[in-house]
């Protein structure tokens, strides 16, 4: 194995899972797919670390060099991470600080793409592995089926497939038909109009077909005609503007004004753009998680059920275009992936393919829009004997001495306006108050969806015998909140780049401020899991709904009352809280957000907790004033 070159930045540490490995594959699969974008990038910046359980040897021999060229392995136990690190999931990457780390697969590989741009700022393509607004997998899984798909499902589904499969055909994981069916679907690009009336300019100069026209393009399967067309043939727009992209050469365009019957035609006449890649038409991170999955995936179909390969045409076609991608053939290769190469696929017979119909989709529907207000529910809730009702404030006008302590540690010195500021300040008393009377010295204090620490830094400061976890998924915010605890001098304050569901370590309470939407159930259903103490401050109940842990109503008691679609109501008239709004209909919005609260206290008390559903003080501190306080029996 070759020794890394010494990195020129801060030394990070990248800390992988390791359990077992075969062929071409260290496994879990999140350790596969790091090294492969390591490979891609090729990245050397990082000391990397293989996690192995007691009950494998850690004999760095087992590791065969065919499968990390180039890089220094070390393999360590769980119990040498560092002490941040064993209360995450990994993968996970710490800066020698050892108090910063990213945690959870889509935030570490952002992270390794983005610091081998620093490291070579020559290397622009690897920025568009972030796709438009490098946001491709920033959305957390519990909000975004399509990371939530990526990310966590996916490389389960195939771990769990490549354990089972035996000689008996398997069942194929639902998770795999998902991804056909995405692929199926017409792509939406931020140039979307743009590229689709080029391709109907291209399709009546090549004499093709008019495009389907009235009513929503319909998605279609793709039989090996229709996937060698779009493999092979040069006048695809599809490719042409994929490879472009991938060669750093201009996007084709139109140097000619368009015919009118093309200039004029109407965007539901338009030809629908079919996917290149995972996400569309451009090459990004999505695919780089994908790859190595998938490849093992049909590396089972192939050894063992090559007949069922025909119902995959749009997988076995992407796998089959990503190989043209440039460096990846040669990444895959040092990661001792070794492409397939797949037998041309028959016309697929309505009998073999899969009803992708009936495959559970990707993204989640929203409800249809409801007609009438929240009354006739809020009257429903009445007759079973639920109304609002608020505890009283244990103490209205406590507050923090903002003027003793250090300018670091108040809201000010973030980027906000002094109003705002105030009401920051407001909003932290009540708070830090619930949380100062509730901590004992030694206590695990985490501050969930933190963002720039303003709850978090106060209670370090206050609290120097407690120790404070913050945890956010934005970067920057994160990054300021570090910056103003140094300036501090903190030593009991941590920070974690991650989704929340990576963190697993103990703590005794838990505090939220303005945890958007579901966030709040999830630091909630976090912290009764631990059994520790909570102090939320829900908002955006608009962007509640169902999700694949959560269904409303949470609490039996109201479960029994309303249906889902009555509980969104709720939610939605929840939001109409702020200032400008009448008084009645900002009374009807507060109501509103203490019934959607008390349906969360209720179910916290049937998991043996005791809840209070209290309103900040001063009310004007924020249209969203309500604080949701727990603590276990």
């Amino acid at each position: 194995m070759k020794t890394i070159k010494k990195s020129l930045t801060e030394e990070e540490y990248l800390y992988l899972d390791f359990s077992h490995q075969t062929k071409g594959c260290i496994f879990p699969l999140h350790t596969s797919v790091t090294l492969f974008l390591l490979s891609y990038c090729d990245c050397k910046i990082f000391k990397i670390c293989l996690v192995v359980t007691k009950e494998v040897s850690t004999d760095s021999s087992l590791l065969r060099d065919d499968l990390i060229q180039d890089v220094e392995i070390q393999i360590i136990s769980r119990q040498e991470l560092p002490p941040i690190v064993q209360n995450c999931c990994l993968p996970a990457v710490v800066e020698r600080s050892d108090n910063f780390c990213r945690a959870g697969l889509a935030v570490v590989l952002r992270h390794i793409i983005q610091k081998s741009y620093e490291a070579d700022p020559l290397k622009k393509e690897l920025l568009e592995l972030l796709g438009f607004k490098k946001t491709c997998l920033k959305a957390c899984a519990e909000v975004s089926q399509w990371t939530r798909l990526c990310e966590l499902t996916i490389p389960l589904a195939i771990e769990n497939f490549l354990r089972e499969s035996s000689d008996q055909p398997p069942t194929i994981p639902v998770e795999i038909l998902q991804l056909e069916k995405k692929l199926s679907e017409p792509v939406r690009v931020h140039n979307d109009d743009k590229l689709r009336r080029q391709k109907l300019k291209q399709q009546k100069a090549d004499g093709v077909g008019p495009p389907l026209t009235k009513g929503k393009a319909k998605s279609k399967v793709h039989t090996q005609e229709t996937s060698e067309e779009l493999d092979s043939s040069s006048e695809s727009l599809e490719l042409k503007v994929a490879f472009s992209k991938l060669t750093v050469q201009e996007e084709p365009a139109t140097t000619n004004r368009e015919p009118s019957h093309i200039r004029k035609a109407k965007a539901s006449d338009l030809p629908p753009l079919e996917h290149v890649f995972a996400e569309g038409l451009y090459f990004t991170l999505a695919d780089i998680v994908l790859l190595p999955c998938i490849h093992h995936f049909l590396v089972i179909i192939c050894k063992k059920f090559s007949e069922k390969l025909v119902e995959f045409p749009l997988l076995a076609s992407w796998y089959q275009r990503i190989q043209e991608v440039p460096r990846v053939k040669t990444a895959a290769s040092k990661c001792g992936i070794q492409f397939l190469h797949l037998p041309k696929l028959l016309t697929v017979s309505t009998e073999q393919r899969p009803n992708l119909s009936e495959v559970p989709g990707v993204e989640e529907h929203s409800d249809p829009l409801f007609i009438g207000g929240p009354r006739p529910t809020m009257a429903k809730l009445m007759e079973k004997g639920i109304e609002v009702m608020f505890s009283p404030h244990p103490c209205p006008t406590w507050t923090v001495d903002w003027n003793v302590l250090p300018a670091a540690v108040s809201p000010k010195e973030g980027k906000m306006s002094s109003d705002r500021a105030l009401r920051k300040q407001q909003q932290l008393n009540n708070l830090v108050y619930v949380v100062t009377n509730q901590a004992k010295p030694g206590d695990r204090i985490v501050d969930f969806c933190s963002g720039g620490g303003h709850v978090g830094i106060v209670l370090a400061h206050m609290l120097p015998s407690c120790q404070v976890t913050l945890i956010e998924n934005k970067e920057l915010s994160l990054i300021r909140a570090k910056k103003r605890s140094d300036e501090l001098g903190l030593s009991n304050i941590w920070f974690i780049q991650a989704n929340m569901e990576y963190f697993t370590g103990m703590f005794n309470i838990g505090v939220a401020l303005h945890a958007c939407g579901v966030a709040t159930d999830m630091v909630i259903e976090h912290c009764i899991k631990t059994r520790a103490s909570f102090v939320t401050c829900p908002c955006c109940y608009g962007f509640i709904q169902n999700t694949s842990k959560f269904n409303f109503p949470k609490s039996e008691q109201f479960k029994k009352t309303l249906s889902y679609k009555e509980h969104m109501i709720l939610c939605r008239f929840a939001d109409q809280t702020a200032v400008q709004l009448p008084p009645q209909r900002r009374l009807i919005g507060k109501q509103c957000m203490c019934l959607v609260d008390l349906d969360r206290a209720r179910a916290a008390e049937e998991c043996g907790y005791s809840v209070q559903v209290i309103s900040m003080e001063p009310e004007s501190c924020s249209p969203k004033n309500n604080m949701i306080v727990g603590v276990p029996i």
